[in-house]
């Protein structure tokens, strides 16, 4: 039994050391560095219009808040 577990347990690193080394490869293919650039750049793009509906929720509440300030006080 400590034998077969020894087995896997080397078996287990040697995958690791060769998905590090084949990882390693692919991150310096330009194909990876493009899909790398562009899935930032969406997800640049999402904050950016997350951000700007955020901006708009935020002006509409001040706006509701003034609206029913303005009615509470009776103007």
């Amino acid at each position: 039994m400590k034998s077969f577990l020894r087995n896997v347990a080397l078996l287990s690193f040697t995958g690791g050391v060769a998905a590090a080394v084949a990882g390693a490869k692919l991150l310096k293919s330009d194909k990876a560095r493009q899909l790398a650039v562009k899935t930032l750049a969406t997800g640049m793009k999402a904050k950016d219009d997350a951000m700007a509906a955020l901006e708009t929720i935020r002006e509409d509440a001040k706006d509701l808040c003034y609206e029913a300030k303005k009615q509470k006080d009776g103007e």
